[in-house]
């Protein structure tokens, strides 16, 4: 049996936590590492702006997007706006009709609404056209954003910790040290100038900071760095309860205390099911809400969003995956009928199952760019660990009349004509990379530590919580058990899709002669995959199973299970 500080420590050096001083740091519940927020080029201008625009009595814009990110970073950039003026309102665009970004179409109804200054949150950043027509037509624009930013940038004053040094506007300027961000974490940074600036008080950064933690974990940006600061203190903000509408938000769907997972799984969850089945909007209006009764049905509107949202791509992913023929490379699927706010879920969901990048594709309502009959496809893209998409289509480029992503992420516009040659480009373009890697396609899994079952303990528990939060750039530690027999399966749930069962191990019990034999065992929980591994469950033998540790309190008792991710039969 090993100690649980020796194991904690054997994870944060494979994670590259090695001195003393990182160690404290990482491991604190008050951490320090945080910077200053005029690091980042075009700063101070923004802030001048904004308090001079204030000043003079402008109306003022604060412009989002309609995921977790834009309505957090919105709902963020509120708290500074708000203490300087009244004459501000929200605007967040529509995915169906207008879609992700600053739009012209958005502008003219901004302008109709009286606005004189625009500030984006989460977006903009390289909205070149359109910054040029909102100026063109008389309005300030302040774009804060957190994209990557290559061979274009917007004009102007542009806020954003990934902008190349050849744009920096402030001589002498270094690259932002945090550069991963989430568009709420620029907005954060942002109404710290503010507050630092105009001399605000320091209340509207502590008010922020639960809708910080939200949105950098819900936009799954590393949580290292400054990002791991931010959402330590969100949470302890957020389980404070201070803001009402997401407290009850989180009494309505059952969380007790708000953690990374159930922010990740159930929260934004419901913020981006708004975005995804009506208006993001609801959203905004619940997290800047003192009204009980608009709070409440807020909540319930959200809560109804994501049943619809659950029920609607159930039934998309059941349909997509039987026009998988199963001998593609990359999967591309042309779907005339899929709900468009759901389209990047059920890649996501293909991706999984069947261990291969994955394109939807959907008709769009948008203009081609000639005149007459051109029809448009509108695609969203997901990719597995070992194919980056982006790079694959950026090849391609040819192809898309609008294309952006990332190596897990994409999304594009383009004529439905060139749909074929897309398909047969990328499927060349994998078949050229198994040439290279046989295992492209092979699901790996990196263990942080191998344990025995005398290990999985209540002490190790605690232990490993105090390397959360988890998620993006700090997983939940995986581990295995090496050689285990399995003992005592019961299965659970309404089709038995669940089981627990104990994995047993035949130790050392210490004798001086080495003969002294004992059991260690340690309760294991599989979920939803039983029926798939039941010969492995019920086929006796020796196995090797991985997976992650859970603590609970259930009833006042402390207890601790192993989550089985995989099990593999040794002999």
């Amino acid at each position: 049996m090993r100690k649980s500080e020796e194991i904690l420590d054997e994870i944060l050096n494979k994670r590259g936590i090695i001195t003393e001083e990182d160690r404290k740091e990482f491991l604190s519940s008050r951490p320090e590492l945080t910077y200053d927020p005029f690091l980042l080029d075009g700063m101070k201008a923004g802030v001048d702006l904004l308090i001079s625009s204030a000043g003079s009595g402008d109306r003022i814009c604060i412009y989002g997007d309609y995921d977790a990110d834009g309505v957090t970073a919105s709902t963020v950039m509120a708290c500074g706006v708000s203490e300087l003026t009244d004459n501000w309102f929200f605007y967040i665009p529509s995915r169906f009709e207008e879609g992700y970004g600053l739009n012209v179409s958005a502008i003219d109804k901004i302008i109709e609404k009286g606005a004189d200054l625009i500030i984006t949150v989460d977006c903009g950043c390289v909205s070149c056209a359109e910054v040029e027509y909102a100026e063109s037509k008389g309005l300030k624009v302040i774009v804060t954003d957190h994209h990557n930013i290559e061979d274009t940038i917007a004009e102007g004053i542009v806020i954003d910790p990934k902008k190349p040094m050849k744009y920096m506007s402030e001589s002498g300027k270094d690259p932002y040290p945090c550069r991963d961000l989430a568009g709420c974490g620029v907005a954060f940074k942002f109404i710290q100038a503010l507050q630092r600036t105009a001399d605000l008080p320091k209340s509207i950064l502590t008010n922020a900071l639960d809708m910080v933690a939200v949105g950098t974990i819900g936009d799954i940006v590393p949580l290292r760095d400054e990002n791991r600061t931010l959402v330590k203190y969100g949470l302890a903000a957020a389980n404070s309860r201070r803001r009402q509408s997401l407290d009850q938000l989180a009494k309505a769907i059952s969380i007790e205390e708000i953690t990374s997972s159930n922010v990740a799984f159930a929260i934004v969850p419901h913020i981006n099911a708004t975005g995804r089945m009506a208006s993001a909007m609801s959203a905004v209006e619940l997290f800047n809400s003192t009204d009980e009764e608009q709070i409440n049905e807020k909540v319930q509107e959200l809560i109804r969003c994501n049943r619809l949202r659950k029920q609607i791509q159930e039934e998309a992913f059941s349909r997509c995956t039987e026009m998988v023929r199963g001998d593609e490379n990359f999967i591309v699927l042309k779907v005339d009928d899929m709900h468009e706010g759901i389209a990047g879920i059920v890649a996501g969901k293909i991706k999984d199952h069947f261990q291969r990048p994955v394109i939807i594709v959907t008709p769009s309502e948008e203009k081609g760019r000639t005149e007459g009959e051109t029809k448009l496809l509108k695609g969203t893209g997901r990719s597995i660990d070992n194919v980056d998409i982006y790079d694959v289509l950026s090849r391609h480029s040819e192809l898309f009349l609008r294309f952006g992503g990332h190596s897990k992420a994409c999304g594009f516009l383009m004529e439905a004509e060139n749909l074929n040659t897309l398909i047969e480009s990328v499927n060349g373009d994998i078949a050229e990379q198994l040439d290279v890697d046989p295992e492209l396609f092979a699901k790996t899994v990196d263990i942080d530590a191998e344990i025995s079952p005398d290990d999985v303990t209540v002490d190790l528990a605690k232990e490993l919580m105090k390397l959360a939060p988890f998620g993006e750039g700090n997983r939940e530690p995986v581990f295995k058990m090496e050689s285990v027999e399995i003992k005592s399966v019961s299965y659970m749930g309404s089709e038995q899709t669940h089981a627990r069962f104990s994995a047993c191990q035949s130790v050392s019990s210490g004798g001086m002669d080495g003969l002294g034999r004992r059991y260690a065992y340690a309760e294991c929980v599989l979920f939803r995959r039983a029926q798939d591994l039941k010969p492995l469950l019920e086929g006796g033998g020796v196995y090797d199973i991985t997976g992650n540790i859970s603590y609970q309190v259930w009833r006042g008792q402390e207890r601790v299970q192993f989550i089985v991710d995989d099990i593999e039969r040794v002999s």
